[in-house]
């Protein structure tokens, strides 16, 4: 089954849902900046459509996008626009080369807890007008704990932290998972190790961090697998393509495709309807405002 590429072309009659088809929703975070969370969601996308499977990225990052410069396209429009009402979301939807959709990100903008009732709605109506014409949307979020990351992440139905050997990176990647189950109340977190420089480096990375999580935190968290520091992921970052695209054989390329082939199983959480609306209805949700020391 070659990639669906209509995405980029998504008319507002798409169908709003469809009896038993489920949309896997997946936020691909991370504590700090500089641990390769973009490269990580642009290719777990180019996986995904690799497989056939329709697949949608969402740009979260509304200060610093990067995810269409990582693919070499220039947007015309952004999420801004359908905010504002200028434009429905399926108009801003760009065509990757490798065949996926991508909502590019919204910058500037203020955060999605700014937005009003009418918004809301607009928001919701909008992705769920894409519930029909999509297996998998991958949600490329902003670093650190800022309310826009926290929204992004407990709307998802999975969260893949992506963590790099830095003592920063962990004590970083703990104190996202702490406020994301105590406030928000999601329980199971993917763990990727990425940019390690040998074999088992990244189990006993997240060894480290389950160590922690374990002892103070009601949380499950899984090996999502690692991905070794590689000059041919590199190369394709400077080319503005993907690895997976340019490089499959490399040694990132193969971790990366090992990575979307696992993600399909992933277990849903439970209680989690699994769709479009669902999605959008969680992300405008106004928590409680909460303070609290993260140890």
């Amino acid at each position: 089954m070659q990639p669906d590429a209509s995405l980029g072309r998504i008319t507002s009659g798409a169908p709003a849902g469809q009896a038993g088809h489920r949309v896997q929703v997946i936020a691909v975070t991370g504590g700090k900046g500089g641990v390769g969370k973009s490269t990580v969601s642009v290719n777990l996308a180019t996986g995904f459509a690799q497989q056939g499977r329709r697949t949608l990225l969402l740009d979260g990052d509304l200060g610093l996008a990067n995810a269409d410069v990582l693919l070499g396209i220039t947007p015309r429009h952004t999420l801004a626009h359908v905010l504002c009402g200028e434009r429905s979301l399926e108009d801003v939807i760009v065509q990757a080369p490798q065949g996926f959709g991508v909502v590019p990100a919204a910058s500037g903008v203020a955060q999605l807890a700014s937005l009003g009732a009418a918004e809301h709605i607009g928001l919701v109506r909008a992705f769920s007008s894409l519930a029909g014409a999509l297996d998998v949307l991958v949600v490329d979020t902003p670093a650190g704990i800022a309310p826009g990351v926290l929204q992004l992440a407990q709307a998802a139905q999975h969260v893949l932290v992506v963590v790099c050997d830095e003592p920063a990176s962990i004590t970083d990647a703990y104190a996202l998972i702490k406020v994301l189950s105590r406030n928000h109340g999601v329980g199971r977190f993917q763990v990727l190790a990425n940019m390690v420089r040998e074999r088992g480096a990244g189990e006993r990375l997240f060894a480290t961090l389950n160590r922690v999580t374990s002892r103070f935190l009601d949380v499950t968290l899984e090996f999502a697998g690692e991905v070794p520091e590689d000059a041919w992921l590199r190369k394709s970052i400077r080319e503005q393509q993907p690895v997976l695209a340019a490089y499959p054989g490399s040694p990132s390329g193969q971790a990366l495709r090992q990575l979307s082939l696992r993600a399909e199983a992933w277990p849903v959480p439970a209680g989690a309807r699994g769709n479009i609306e669902f999605f959008a209805e969680r992300l405008v949700q106004r928590p409680a405002v909460r303070l609290e020391l993260v140890r």
